[in-house]
């Protein structure tokens, strides 16, 4: 996308002109990892999608007994601002009490939620509410391109919500759609701001105040270490500034642009617009930056992904720097329950398996989606959850809960913390673990798939796999389920020194191959060769 392009004007107006033929598949309400996502252009991202999934969401509050309040909470998109306008027409409408960000003045210019604020605000008030749970609803696409817009609904957990909920909810939706939303119970947006169930809610306040039980705000600021935070125009801006004044840390909003067509950003390596924290393109001008302060992070358009920047390797990919947080997290929070395990995503990198048996813990290992480490943070099976796309989140000092979704704001944070109190930043840091466990070399290759091969992809079996060698070694493990026993929606081979991994995409029309190797860049290319041909064999 021209970075001139875009006009904003004509993309709301297609948001609420375009109507969707639910005869193409790709126009129905789809939740994949994060949510419905899509682009009101193309006829998957309207205002009668938002109005089917709020009401199928008020529907399922109905059945599942939820009568607390709901948060809700939006990202600095462009089709965020109508989307909650909709959503809150229909919340009115069917009477239920929805709490949302004092300062959203539909306007443009602020009221932004990030995603963890959400989950966070969910949990507290259900700490405090035991007769009556809060859920919440969050509209954003993440880290996506300026046209496209998303939803996602967090139940009584806090976190995503599973996938026996999300299935019930996106086929309630499409059968209000089927039926051109009309049993969707809606009134007037000037009516709707004005019922007694929509109230504002502070959501930057008690959540700021809270992060003194997650971090070590005072060790921060006696370093008087130099901070840098990119809120890449979203939900974190109005957050920076507040944490800054109320801990004194030497911290300073490195890009405070806000502008809803994302025009200060960076292309991708595509050549489009994404806020990717973990993109070293979108990345560019905090990366420019780097020798400014001694540490500096990014934080996607909701706020609930990460990207380190240090002076001494630069943006650090998100699986050197989960390493380290873990082996810095698991040594030093005394308060931790001792036999808590450690969570990772099984396409996260085997580093991650060498510093927990390091440490004496034991790996928690579940496929793509931040969905499943919700019930792990709550009973504290695990103390820290963490995705090879650069989300996390951990419990507090003293072992309880914070969040159960990603929180970028903590993790950034906690790279301050890291430098604060070792006097060495977290790139320099994860030097020593290669020193110690080996150097791994990580790739991510997508390639285009259809509808067909994505299914069968999600569909392999150990059985469809007749190799026995991967580039030179013994296949050691054919997965199909992770370690908690959910199924993984594809395969992960794995050998002494490498391994791959292959899924569909749970959002594009795609298919995704990772890969690992110990042992440098040219065994890593025969694993990718080999297993591209593996993975052909077995899904022809």
């Amino acid at each position: 996308m021209d970075k001139s392009s875009l006009d904003i004007a004509k993309l709301r107006d297609s948001y609420y002109n375009i109507k969707p033929d639910i005869s193409d598949p790709s126009q129905k309400v789809s939740f994949g990892t994060s949510g419905h996502r899509g682009n009101p252009f193309l006829g998957t991202f309207n205002e009668m999608h938002i109005a089917a999934v709020v009401q199928a969401v008020a529907d399922y509050r109905k059945k599942a007994g939820i009568n607390g309040v709901l948060f809700i909470g939006m990202d600095s998109h462009a089709v965020s601002l109508p989307a909650m306008m909709t959503a809150i027409e229909v919340l009115a409408a069917n009477g239920v009490a929805t709490l949302i960000e004092q300062r959203l003045a539909f306007d443009d210019r602020g009221g932004y939620t990030p995603t963890p604020a959400v989950s966070f605000a969910i949990l507290e008030e259900n700490k405090k509410n035991k007769d009556k749970k809060a859920d919440g609803i969050i509209i954003t696409p993440s880290h996506n391109p300026p046209t496209d817009g998303g939803i996602k609904y967090n139940p009584p957990t806090g976190g995503p919500a599973d996938a026996s909920i999300t299935k019930w909810i996106e086929e309630k939706a499409n059968g209000y759609l089927a039926g051109s939303n009309g049993k969707v119970k809606k009134m007037p947006f000037e009516q709707a701001i004005k019922n007694e169930n929509i109230k504002k809610h502070d959501f930057i306040t008690p959540y700021i105040k809270a992060l003194d039980s997650m971090i070590d705000m005072d060790a921060i600021k006696s370093s008087g270490i130099k901070i840098g935070a990119d809120p890449m125009g979203g939900a974190a801006l109005e957050y920076l500034a507040p944490i800054a004044e109320m801990y004194g840390l030497n911290m300073e909003v490195a890009n405070p642009a806000i502008d809803v067509s994302f025009c200060f950003m960076p292309n991708d390596k595509d050549g489009k617009i994404r806020m990717d924290c973990s993109s070293s393109f979108a990345m560019a001008n905090l990366i420019k930056l780097k020798d400014k302060y001694d540490i500096a992070w990014g934080n996607d358009t909701d706020s609930d992904r990460h990207g380190i920047v240090t002076k001494s390797s630069g943006l650090m990919n998100p699986n050197h720097y989960l390493s380290v947080a873990i082996n810095y997290l698991y040594q030093k929070r005394t308060g931790w329950p001792k036999d808590c395990m450690v969570g990772k995503t099984l396409v996260s990198s085997s580093m991650i398996d060498r510093v927990a048996a390091s440490l004496g813990r034991k790996v928690f290992e579940t496929p793509v989606g931040f969905k499943y480490f919700v019930d792990a943070l709550l009973s504290k099976k695990i103390a820290f959850g963490g995705e090879e796309s650069a989300g996390a989140s951990f419990l507090r000092k003293d072992g309880s809960i914070w969040s159960t979704d990603k929180d970028g704001i903590i993790m950034g944070l906690l790279a301050a913390e890291i430098l604060a109190t070792t006097g060495r930043d977290p790139g320099a840091l994860y030097k020593d673990l290669t020193g110690a466990f080996g150097e791994p070399v990580y790739d991510r290759i997508d390639t285009p798939a259809s509808p067909e091969v994505k299914n069968k992809l999600k569909n392999l079996s150990k059985e469809n796999i007749r190799a026995t060698i991967l580039a030179g070694e013994k296949i050691e493990n054919i997965l199909t389920r992770a370690s908690n026993g959910e199924a993984i929606g594809g395969i992960k081979v794995t050998t002494k020194n490498g391994w791959f991994a292959a899924r569909p995409s749970g959002t594009e029309n795609i298919a995704k191959l990772y890969v690992e190797s110990f042992l440098g860049k040219e065994h890593l290319a025969r694993i990718i060769e080999e297993a591209k041909g593996i993975i052909a064999k077995a899904a022809a």
